[in-house]
């Protein structure tokens, strides 16, 4: 039977581990090695890593550092920032690392999803959707962005979504734009019109502040991943930086929130 899945993210910024608010101000947390540590004793069901510099900078993917995460790692990995090659795909993949998470090279070019997937199997390929609602008081609906929210494409997301999924794509990350850092919840409506349109494993990221969050979003949209940074690596009003995850009986909980479990 699937279950949910309770995803810490965590950020890179010039090699160290921070978090954000709507893309911009990072905050400067720690190591990125020494969490992992920490949530493998906490026992997260999967980690994604996003390196935030590597695309916007237009460099490779920091490989010495992937290879020291991937080795402390002990649970599935998922890693972005930089991929724009199958020769980048392979390499991570060869050092360890389960998925591998491609943004804005798919929007760019959308034939690159298949071209991973061939080579290193679909299942290994996450694409992940930055998304924000259009500004403007006419404006309605969601727009799809890149580059750390500084490129905005004139793509639906819904429908984008779609099509990663036909060019191969293994699951589809969706992150909220908007709601990054917020701890104010998700965007529930985006969840279910993003779950009712995918037939591939989805993740929701950005907004989650409490436990709550996380069965709203279960309720919602039943087996998924749920995906927070700044709920599991800050603790309280004030935000004082501690690494956090939900304990087994409150997994339980979480989980128990979804319906039946969908066949992919």
């Amino acid at each position: 039977m699937l279950r949910p899945r309770i995803i810490p993210c965590l950020l890179i910024h010039k090699g160290r581990l921070v978090k954000t608010q709507t893309f911009k101000s990072p905050k400067y947390l720690g190591d990125p090695i020494n969490a992992v540590k920490i949530f493998n004793e906490k026992e997260a069901d999967e980690l994604m890593i996003l390196d935030i510099d590597a695309t916007v900078n237009g460099v490779e993917p920091n490989y010495s550092l992937i290879a020291k995460l991937a080795a402390e790692c002990r649970m599935p990995l998922s890693y972005g920032g930089g991929i724009n090659s199958v020769e980048h795909a392979n390499r991570i993949i060869r050092l360890g690392v389960e998925k591998v998470a491609i943004s804005a090279a798919a929007v760019v070019d959308p034939a690159i999803v298949s071209r991973i997937a061939k080579a290193v199997g679909r299942q290994s390929v996450v694409v992940v959707l930055d998304v924000r609602k259009k500004s403007g008081l006419l404006a309605k609906g969601y727009e799809l962005c890149s580059h750390n929210a500084k490129m905005t494409h004139k793509l639906e997301p819904v429908a984008f979504a779609r099509a990663m999924q036909e060019a191969g794509a293994g699951e589809i990350v969706i992150n909220s734009v908007d709601l990054d850092g917020s701890m104010k919840g998700y965007d529930l409506a985006l969840a279910q019109q993003m779950h009712e349109a995918l037939r591939i494993p989805m993740t929701m990221l950005g907004g989650a502040g409490s436990l709550e969050d996380l069965v709203a979003l279960i309720c919602k949209c039943g087996v998924l991943g749920a995906a927070a940074g700044s709920l599991f690596v800050f603790k309280g009003k004030y935000r004082a930086v501690l690494i956090n995850y939900p304990t087994a009986a409150e997994k339980d909980r979480i989980c128990r929130s979804a319906g039946p479990s969908p066949t992919y």
